[in-house]
This record gives structure tokens, sequence and C-alpha cells, in this order.
């Protein structure tokens, strides 16, 4: 197995990316996180440290793939009355996403795989995709199907024996779970407080803004 270093970019030096390529890892692995609220016992950059070992593990599945830098931050507009909450336009990150592939493409990378971990990313993602790909010579791959994600997530807890099925998995059990294996040190444990229940409709969430719905 790679050691961690050698399929992180951002710990590279340039002549060991170099090498990486002309040894044939030539997959790019892009999260695009975000820095918002996740309730009052999770870290603001959960969605980015998601994004960072998500990259990382797949990396580590695929032996020819590094893990590239998580993008941060997302489209946050629906978290904006939490304090702390950094967001930015669709636009802006469809432009950040694009300069991204841009540039890994002209390094060498024939793959470039966008993995949003927040909810208000996967629009983007799955709009600007196509375009970058018809731009680049690299495939771009989006793996941006936000309610497929949210199954992974339940079906993660069912499997460790958590049989409780989350709609809307923002700053819940699942998030918990991540941050805890990630940073144990970083999850307030003792701020832990239970969230709405029952069906929540997720357009009504990102229109009107999570702060109606606490």
């Amino acid at each position: 197995m790679p050691s961690r270093r050698s399929i992180l970019l951002e710990e590279m030096v340039w002549p060991e990316v170099e090498s990486a390529l002309e040894n044939g890892r030539r997959t790019a692995i892009v999260s695009v996180g975000s820095i918002e609220q996740h309730g009052p016992h999770l870290p603001l950059n959960m969605d980015t440290l998601d994004g960072d070992e998500l990259s990382r593990r797949i990396a580590e599945k695929l032996e020819d793939a590094l893990a590239v830098p998580t993008i941060r931050p997302g489209c946050s507009g629906h978290h904006m009355e939490f304090p702390g909450t950094i967001t930015m336009p669709p636009e802006t990150l469809m432009d950040v996403i694009r300069a991204y592939c841009r540039s890994l493409d002209d390094h060498g990378f024939e793959h470039i795989v966008l993995v949003p971990t927040h909810g208000g990313n996967f629009g983007p993602v799955k709009t600007v995709a196509p375009d970058i790909a018809r731009e680049i010579e690299a495939t771009v791959i989006a793996l941006a199907d936000l309610d497929e994600h949210m199954q992974l997530l339940n079906d993660g807890l069912s499997k460790a024996g958590i049989e409780y099925d989350q709609d809307v998995i923002h700053a819940g059990a699942a998030e918990t779970a991540v941050v805890l294996a990630v940073n144990e040190d970083l999850v307030r444990i003792e701020n832990i407080e239970s969230g709405p229940e029952g069906e929540i409709s997720t357009a009504r969430l990102l229109s009107e803004g999570f702060k109606r719905l606490c």
C-alpha cells in the first residue's frame, strides 16, 4: 500500500508529482467541500475533512491516483444565518472547479474524479463537469448523485449496527461518525443535541435555509 505522503498532492514536492505521473498515477481525485455550520458539536470544516479522507481512501484503492486538495468553501448560502459559514455563488465554484481541472489536465492527468461532499455542491458539480470534459483532454468523472451519497452514508450506519435512516444527513449520526473517525478531538460530545425528526424537504432546506427548521 502506498504511503500517505505518496498519494497526497499537497504534501509532495514537484519532482515527486512528476515521477508519480511518469509511473502511471494519472488519476486525480478532487473533493468539493465546504466551510459551514454543522450543528453545535461538529467543526465548520466537516465536509472538507470528509473530502480529504474520502479522496485519500479512493486514491489508495485505485493505486493509480493522487488525492488533490479539497476545494473549499462551497455553495452554503442556506447556512449563512450561522456565524462562521463561508459561501460562494455557484458560478464562482464552477469557475474554481474548472481552474482545478485545467491545471491537472495541463500536468498530464488523464482522469479527474469530482467528489462533492456537501449537498449544495452537487448541482454545480453536475452542471459544470460536462462543459469541462469538452474543454480539456482528461476524462472528467462526476460522482454527483446526492440521493446516492446520502443512501451510502445511511448504509454505513446500518453496517455498523445503527438502525437509523436519515432523510437529511447534515450534522447527524453519519457525519458525526466521520469526524470521530478522522479526528475525534474535533467533536464536542457535550454539545450533541437532537435535531428535527421526520420527513424534511431538501428543496425547502436549500430555499429557506437550515435556520428556519431548527
